[in-house]
């Protein structure tokens, strides 16, 4: 039986990347410049429509631009979704600024409005200088409510897109709805260009702040004949050959999207008589990517989260758990945390006694393989797998 992965790059059938790649060694512009950097801006662009995009290293690098854009300095509180990759939290203290991170709603499984309008209450005598919102797994949050708060107390809104490239919600795309947005081009992402992000700028003067985040992500040469330097830089930029593959990715992210969307699909109709199966939450107000199918087990399911890893694994096929979130992890284990959660308790050798949803989603949680070249063969081998647990 072949290897099945939770999700790796797939090229597009048509070879665009490698003919925008042999655009780049044909014309010798393979440094960090070149036609392809510059046009895969201005399609993201164009898809997306946000006012302003630079291509950069990594969505990492793109969330940190984001946070010195809006000025984070040493000692600045900085509100931050708990369930997520640490990639969306290690930027804040890479300015020596304060992450505070915020529980997931229990329904959606991304920031709680309601426990950000707690932190609001919380921090009112020191409010944050930033929020910074995940779309999980490609659901969008409650973006809207979220982008609502942060306007009343007059607080920029970072969206961490990296995995919901391709989402809507209410007819908008995810990463356009903030101040900032973030994309990630990772090799497990929707779409991929080997590694890579981009930035995405729609607050006030985006130009403007865009036209800084690129020379900060350059070294931050000054316009001079020498080499001149008035700000400490960074080498953040995209280069040409990795910007060529990102846009022969971006003509099939379409046909990404509705191939992840039918993996999910497959895995609803496939567990729909198990009761301890519940898929991850699609909201009626969007168009999901479903970039990772992931489901939650009840508390008192026989089956757990560990005994669906360890049967796929053994069977060669790829699955993790749920992120662990910020607030458990050893890291950050001083920081702030906020819940509304009063009726959930989990305590385990992993965690320790928790009382926050975040907690219990990682507690009971699984990530399915997502991979867009599985065949249907591969999805009935895994979800027979699955199903086997519970004779």
């Amino acid at each position: 039986m072949a290897h099945i992965f939770l999700a790796s790059p797939h090229m597009s059938d048509e070879g665009y990347e490698k003919e925008y790649i042999k655009e780049a060694f044909d014309t010798n512009w393979i440094a960090p410049l070149g036609k392809n950097v510059n046009e895969f801006e201005k399609e993201m662009k164009e898809y997306l429509g946000c006012q302003s995009a630079v291509a950069l290293s990594a969505g990492t690098a793109a969330i940190h631009l984001a946070l010195k854009s809006i000025g984070i300095k040493q000692g600045d509180i900085v509100f931050c979704q708990s369930l997520t990759f640490s990639a969306s939290a290690n930027p804040i203290t890479y300015e020596k600024a304060i992450p505070v991170f915020i529980d997931s709603d229990k329904d959606n499984w991304n920031m709680s409005p309601e426990a950000l309008k707690k932190a609001f209450e919380v921090y009112k005598d020191n409010l944050p200088k930033a929020v910074i919102v995940v779309h999980l797994y490609g659901m969008s949050a409650k973006i809207d409510e979220i982008k609502n708060i942060c306007q009343e107390y007059n607080v920029p809104l970072i969206e961490d897109a990296a995995e919901s490239l391709g989402t809507i919600y209410k007819g908008q795309y995810t990463g356009t709805f903030g101040d900032y947005g973030i994309i990630s081009f990772n090799g497990n992402k929707i779409i991929t260009s080997s590694g890579g992000g981009m930035i995405l700028v729609n607050a006030e003067n985006a130009e403007e702040k865009a036209k800084k985040i690129l020379y900060w992500s350059t070294q931050a040469r000054d316009a001079a004949r020498h080499y001149q330097h008035t700000e400490i830089g960074y080498n953040y930029r995209m280069s040409n050959i990795v910007a060529g593959i990102g846009r022969g990715q971006l003509k099939v992210l379409n046909q990404r999207i509705e191939q992840k969307r039918a993996i999910y699909s497959y895995y609803k109709e496939a567990f729909k008589d198990i009761d301890d199966i519940e898929m991850m939450p699609l909201s009626d107000d969007e168009r999901s990517n479903c970039w990772l199918s992931s489901i939650q087990l009840k508390p008192d399911s026989k089956v757990k989260p560990l005994d669906i890893m360890v049967a796929l694994e053994e069977n060669d096929i790829e699955s993790r758990p749920i992120w662990k979130p910020m607030h458990l992890q050893p890291v950050f284990h001083d920081c702030d945390f906020i819940t509304t959660a009063e009726d959930v308790t989990i305590s385990n050798e992993e965690i320790g006694s928790d009382t926050s949803y975040s907690g219990q989603l990682f507690e009971h949680g699984v990530c399915l393989p997502s991979d867009t070249k599985m065949t249907m063969d591969d999805l009935e081998r895994i979800t027979t797998i699955i199903k086997g647990l519970w004779k």
